[in-house]
């Protein structure tokens, strides 16, 4: 049992409020472990992903007795390690006659385990095995594709369940604006059957293509391996609910004088203040009268020289 105490200095307090829930969560960390008994091929497949990961994980070389995800009390440590180091998922190995090249991958809610996915590791090829031109190596911190390729990914439990948990150790942080520039790597999954997935990881070339939209070229930079899935465990409704629960959004600002209505929609009310009509000066309109004034004139003497001859006729008659 683990005794909190209130924090004594700033850094401290600091550090506390980083790991305090958030309305925007930062990236996810990933806790890597061996268990008691490990493989070469397992050894291989965490210092990849640890590679893959470098930027957002931790990798334990020390081994560990105690942890069995599956079983009840053999979580303890595992929780222990994630309140430790402040980690969301997690990825497990172990080797055994019963379960050779045994990976399980999870995740954590409020540092407890959320759920379960443990997976067999066969036809593993390390990245080192790949030749290609090293510039074409992703780099650290990119944002990655997914590609999906299977029915079985919609429809078979299993599939869906370790899709979601792929989804969440491999694509880093959560972002609204991508830059294309920045996508450079394409991890492809197919499913070969119900229970078994072939995982592969490529670089990206963009190249031009005549139009706005580039040419892409995949290149295998590895590393491979198929997935046979053994076990899964997925949380409680009551757990599963408790986790989706979405914040409040605080930073958005209040509208006023805004309704929104179920028929009518969005209305608003204009605020016009009084019109002072009185103490409003009116317009210097001089010289627009001054210019009336020459128009009337000129306009009166065209009438006078119109009228005269007609006078002119009328005396003559007299």
């Amino acid at each position: 049992m683990i005794r909190i105490k209130a924090p004594k200095n700033g850094r401290i307090k600091r550090e506390l409020e980083k790991r305090a829930p958030k309305l925007v969560e930062t990236g996810k960390k990933t806790l890597i472990l061996h268990g008691t008994k490990t493989s070469s091929v397992l050894n291989s497949v965490l210092t990849e992903i640890h590679h893959l990961k470098k930027d957002n994980s931790i990798k334990y070389s020390r081994r560990n007795d105690k942890i069995r995800p599956f079983e009840s009390g053999g979580e303890t440590s595992l929780e222990f390690f994630s309140l430790k180091t402040d980690c969301s998922l997690f990825v497990f190995a172990s080797h055994t006659k019963k379960r050779p090249n045994n990976l399980v991958l999870g995740r954590f809610y409020d540092h407890h385990i959320y759920d379960l996915v443990e997976v067999g590791i066969e036809n593993f090829r390390s990245m080192g095995s790949f030749s290609y031109d090293k510039k074409l190596a992703p780099q650290l911190g990119s944002k990655p594709f997914f590609a999906f390729i299977g029915e079985a990914f919609e429809s078979v439990d299993e599939l869906k369940h370790l899709k979601e948990v792929l989804l969440d150790l491999f694509r880093g942080e959560v972002i609204t604006n991508l830059n294309l520039a920045g996508l450079d790597r394409v991890y492809v999954c197919t499913a070969l059957s119900p229970n078994r997935i072939f995982f592969s990881h490529f670089a990206l070339r963009l190249k031009k293509s005549g139009t706005k939209v580039p040419r892409m070229e995949l290149v295998e930079v590895g590393p491979s391996m198929d997935m046979v899935v053994r076990r899964h465990r997925q949380p409680d409704d009551s757990l599963r609910k408790e986790a989706m629960k979405m914040a409040p959004d605080s930073t958005k600002k209040k509208e006023k004088n805004v309704v929104k209505d179920d028929i009518l929609g969005k209305l608003g009310k204009i605020y016009i203040p009084d019109q002072k009509v009185g103490s409003v000066p009116l317009a210097n309109k001089s010289k627009g009268v001054k210019r009336e004034r020459r128009e009337a004139k000129v306009a009166k003497g065209d009438g006078d020289k119109a009228t005269t001859p007609k006078k002119q006729k009328k005396e003559d008659s007299e």
